[in-house]
């Protein structure tokens, strides 16, 4: 649907239109209607016929700009127009031709008639040509009478999202075109698409590139500069400093929120809404000619790698959840888009402007985590001056003490310093832990993200090279004796580790970081799911048992996935060691009131070379590279949770048995 309309949309921004409302009527059942209502120059009955219901082709792909306004025209070869128009059984347009001022031409399509027809150019229809009034202003009405079925939420949302994001929302020109949504049943949505929350960011990172040069600065929210970037600065990458970029002119915009609670206290609105409006229309998207070019920001489409390059450097960089930018481009001639108009074929202009981006970026990640370095050594230097003013502080209050309360206060101020230096340590020893996860998720994701495109696309295409000559040099049945399990093999375990790069990206999004209501079974279901590959490729029977209540609690995703995926990779290693034909791993949970339980058990060798106590530090671990990390992580995460760990070293199935219990909010 959203595709659809939008594609009627655009024909308001080639017909030189400031405004264009979309209403919706009664679609949430079927029998709805969709109407989209502009202010362009409107449309004789010859644009109608030699246009408007051209598929494919049309009069305004002469044109190289729009007559009024100078605007590019959006090259829509009208499919998606028809896929919209199809919606209704019935399709009203009325349009008041600029050219005309005292004319309007109407057309009514009744697909209940013409039903058996597959394209509108084979219909013969009637355009009707009557009087306007003289206040009658330019523009173009279409009614989609009668939806043959309902529009769900989803679909609205999409449109809302296009809408905003059709024609650069973050201009303030007095000639920027405007879409607008109204729907009754989704007044929020309409409410979204009007907002823009671009003088609430904390900052902003501005790039532009031009004859191949770059240039960078960030400022703070007034437009105020902090920082300006030299080109050395931005040009690291490049073999020679002072090599240009192969991309058009073009720049970059980049509106970075902190979204910290305590700083919209005082704002007219609350973070759950800045929050939402970033969800919906956050991430970099690239405008070419002022027109937006899909699928870059889209959800998921991190084209500039952001994410990872916050995993690697998390403290002082934006992703696609707390910031939106655009890349704008006016001159695109080296940018060659795709047939399916899915985004720009990867040429060496795009990927240059690609990196000139994620050069901006990088440059706008250093700087901002050299001044919170400064800031750092500031309070390194600093919280000892004043831990040393309060001891003497401290020091001259006990000597206004008598001296046998003096004894006892000094007592006691001694026991309570043993105790904070020996947290102050353990918390050391904790830091230094979670650095080493920190570094091997950091390694993870990288090979993950590194290895999940080119690299397993490569395999995949060897290995299907090898099948092919093989059967055709060798022939089947020499094929099937020599090569046909080699190349099932090597084609199960490039699966695997396909599995591994996806798991290891999707366990590492800070969505599951963020405490909400988590439903349990669903945490494990996806774990399960992860391991699929893994366990088939060890002939191993992995198996999980339910309780039939829908146990919840608050926390985080990460801390369910990160229990469950560290308990499957212990049975998975303690399977490895066993001689066993009959591999098993049983996942069981059972539910009262208040908590629940997670079991998992294994027909491995069990607990064995190790004190039952010890599994759970840090560091002691039995396997000869291991890191004895995972254990550990598990403990934690349940005790996060408000829970308990207990292993049982020979279990129903012969191998150890893990038990996490969790309260609960309910089931």
């Amino acid at each position: 649907m959203d595709q659809g309309v939008l594609e009627l949309v655009k024909n308001a921004y080639d017909a030189d239109a400031t405004t264009c409302t979309v209403t919706l009527h009664d679609i949430e059942t079927s029998g709805g209607k969709i109407e989209i209502v502009d202010d362009g120059s409107g449309m004789t009955a010859e644009d109608i016929v030699d246009g408007w219901l051209v598929l494919g082709a049309s009069e305004k792909e002469k044109l190289t700009t729009t007559p009024v306004l100078k605007r590019v025209p959006t090259g829509s070869k009208g499919l998606g127009r028809l896929a919209c128009l199809r919606m209704g059984t019935k399709v009203t347009l009325v349009s008041r031709p600029a050219s005309k001022p005292d004319k309007q031409y109407s057309l009514v399509i009744d697909w209940n008639e013409f039903d058996t027809v597959k394209t509108v150019e084979s219909v013969e229809l009637d355009i009707q040509e009557s009087k306007r009034g003289d206040r009658v202003v330019n523009g173009t009405r279409i009614t989609v009478e009668n939806l043959r079925k309902p529009v769900p939420r989803p679909d609205v949302e999409k449109l809302a999202r296009a809408l905003i994001l059709l024609a650069d929302p973050f201009s303030d020109s007095a000639n920027a075109f405007r879409p607008t949504l109204s729907a009754s049943e989704f007044k929020d949505l309409g409410k979204l698409v009007e907002k823009r929350y671009f003088e609430d960011s904390d900052y902003r990172i501005v790039g532009t590139v031009r004859a191949g040069v770059p240039s960078a600065k960030i400022t703070d929210w007034k437009g105020n500069e902090l920082y300006e970037a030299a080109l050395t600065d931005i040009a690291q990458k490049k073999k020679r400093p002072s090599q240009r970029y192969g991309c058009p002119d073009a720049s970059f915009e980049l509106w970075v929120f902190k979204l910290r609670a305590e700083e919209f206290i005082t704002r007219g609105f609350k973070l759950t809404d800045l929050r939402t409006w970033l969800k919906l229309f956050g991430g970099v998207h690239v405008y070419l000619n002022d027109v937006r070019v899909p699928p870059y920001g889209n959800a998921g489409n991190d084209w500039l790698d952001m994410n990872l390059l916050r995993i690697k450097s998390p403290e002082e960089r934006p992703g696609t959840h707390n910031s939106i930018g655009r890349v704008r481009v006016d001159d695109g001639s080296s940018l060659k888009q795709k047939t399916d108009r899915s985004g720009f074929i990867e040429t060496e202009a795009f990927t240059e402007l690609r990196g000139f981006a994620q050069d901006v970026l990088a440059w706008a990640g250093r700087k901002r985590l050299a001044e919170a370095e400064v800031r750092r050594a500031s309070e390194r230097v600093e919280a000892p001056k004043a831990a040393k003013k309060s001891k003497k502080q401290l020091d001259e209050a006990l000597k206004k003490l008598p001296k046998a309360q003096r004894a006892v206060v000094e007592n006691a101020i001694a026991g309570w310093q043993r105790s904070k230096d020996k947290e102050v340590d353990t918390l050391k020893k904790e830091v230094d832990l979670y650095r080493t996860l920190s570094t091997a998720g950091i390694t993870a994701a990288t090979f993950a993200h590194e290895s999940s495109g080119t690299s397993f696309k490569a395999l995949t295409f060897a290995l299907n090279s090898i099948e092919s000559r093989g059967r055709k040099d060798l022939g089947q049945a020499a094929y099937d004796k020599r090569l046909a399990d080699p190349v099932d093999v090597a084609r199960r375990a490039t699966k695997s580790l396909g599995v591994l790069g996806t798991a290891t990206l999707k366990l590492l999004e800070s969505n599951k970081r963020r405490v909400i209501r988590v439903d349990v079974h669903a945490s494990i279901k996806s774990v399960i799911g992860f391991f699929a590959a893994f366990v088939e490729g060890r002939d191993v029977v992995l198996s999980a048992d339910y309780a039939k209540t829908a146990p919840f609690l608050r926390g985080t995703e990460a801390s369910i996935e990160s229990i469950v995926t560290n308990l499957l990779n212990n049975s998975l290693t303690a399977l490895e060691s066993s001689s066993k034909k009959d591999r098993k791993i049983d996942i069981a949970t059972r539910v009262d009131s208040k908590a629940m339980e997670i079991e998992v058990m294994d027909s491995g060798p069990g607990i064995a070379g190790i004190d039952v106590v010890d599994i759970w530090l840090p560091g002691y671990t039995t396997k000869k590279g291991g890191t004895g990390l995972g254990l550990t992580i598990v403990r934690d995460a349940a005790k996060d949770l408000g829970g308990t760990v207990s292993v049982e070293d020979k279990g129903t199935l012969g191998g150890a048995t893990f038990r996490v219990k969790l309260p609960i909010l309910g089931a």
